[in-house]
């Protein structure tokens, strides 16, 4: 059978989306089991710009509106890197038509927009996965294994009195934008996003977190005193911190106006991983992670042929290929991750709306 690649569309090339999509749009059409067949905006001359203006292949369609491009037969799977506030409908029609889905994150407002996509996604039998690129390199991987390692990072610690996980995870992304972001841009503002600075920067610090405690929610979260948001009520800077009913614990801070920081670090009772550039490494086709332990200090260096959002690519067309192909079942673990994300999220929400009260969440 020959190897037939994944044919994508892409819904949104308009000002407000147009740096991802030209990023996902080169990924596409550079994976070797994916092509891009169709590009849609919400008029054709914002397509025809950005298709001129981003490499899109010649043979790929140019649609005036993102329903031409979910109704056009040749498309199987979509990227949509719209705002926010639009992610709910497009999504769920998106699923409704049998197009796979690539959602740029953050994928919903809240949990309960969340569940209505998760609802049409499991109805239709498409696949589901948001676009959290860093997840996707293998230097990811290999900082799992150093922290699977119980000789070298340790992390459970007995005593007579006491059996607790001593493990401390800190994240952060911090970018310190400029006047013009402030007032302008989509983040910051309630009608297409309203998440801010939380639904940019904060959902890799909760996805980096989750991700080092294997995916278990926090027992307790609670706001950090000192929170920043802007006159319509959007934050712009925000932290939490985060407790396990087993021992563990965390924090992360998110803000538009610190310097640049995409820093995490885990702390267990025999070592230490620390990244600092874990959402974008500062090199394409290499990146190192800091280990620490009673053996000493180390770098991990990983190489790898494609970057990142390549490597998204290539398993979310991989994921696809085997429902269309092999009858597989659609991959349910991104909308468990996803989920989880976004149920931190709303508890950071909630607490900083009810005057950095502590928020239950583990069961």
């Amino acid at each position: 059978m020959a190897d037939t690649p994944i044919r994508f569309g892409v819904l949104g090339c308009a000002e407000v989306s147009r740096t991802l999509s030209k990023k996902l749009s080169r990924a596409i059409t550079l994976c070797p089991n994916s092509t891009l067949v169709a590009v849609g905006s919400s008029s054709l001359d914002e397509a025809k710009e950005f298709a001129a203006k981003s490499g899109v292949p010649p043979s790929a369609k140019i649609y005036g509106s993102y329903e031409a491009v979910l109704d056009d037969p040749d498309v199987e799977a979509v990227y949509v890197p719209l705002p926010p506030k639009l992610h709910l409908g497009w999504a769920v029609l998106a699923a409704k038509k049998k197009k796979h889905l690539l959602l740029e994150k953050p994928v919903a407002l809240n949990v309960a927009e969340f569940d209505q996509i998760v609802e049409a996604c499991e109805a239709n039998g498409v696949q589901f996965m948001d676009g959290t690129l860093w997840m996707h390199h293998p230097r990811t991987s290999k900082m799992k294994e150093f922290l699977s390692d119980t000789q070298r990072f340790g992390h459970v610690k007995t005593a007579s009195f006491f059996h607790l996980n001593i493990f401390f995870v800190h994240s952060i992304f911090s970018v310190a934008v400029n006047d013009d972001f402030l007032k302008n841009d989509i983040r910051l503002k309630p009608d297409l996003d309203g998440l801010g600075s939380l639904g940019d920067a904060g959902w890799y610090c909760i996805r980096s977190i989750l991700w080092a405690c294997d995916y278990e929610l926090p027992k307790t979260l609670v706001a950090l005193h000192g929170s920043v948001l802007n006159e319509a009520g959007v934050i712009l800077d925000c932290g939490s911190s985060l407790q396990w009913e087993d021992g563990k614990t965390a924090t992360f801070h998110c803000s538009y106006l610190s310097n640049l920081t995409t820093d995490i670090t885990i702390v267990g009772t025999k070592g230490t991983l620390q990244v600092n550039d874990f959402i974008i490494p500062y090199e394409e086709k290499s990146a190192s992670s800091s280990v620490a332990s009673k053996t000493g200090f180390m770098e991990l260096v990983v190489t790898l042929d494609l970057p990142q959002e390549i490597c998204m690519v290539r398993e979310f067309s991989r994921l696809v290929k085997s429902i269309k192909e092999c009858g597989s079942e659609p991959e349910s673990k991104w909308l468990s991750i996803r989920r989880k994300t976004q149920l931190v999220m709303d508890a950071v929400k909630a607490s900083i709306a009810k005057g950095f009260k502590p928020i239950q969440l583990g069961v």
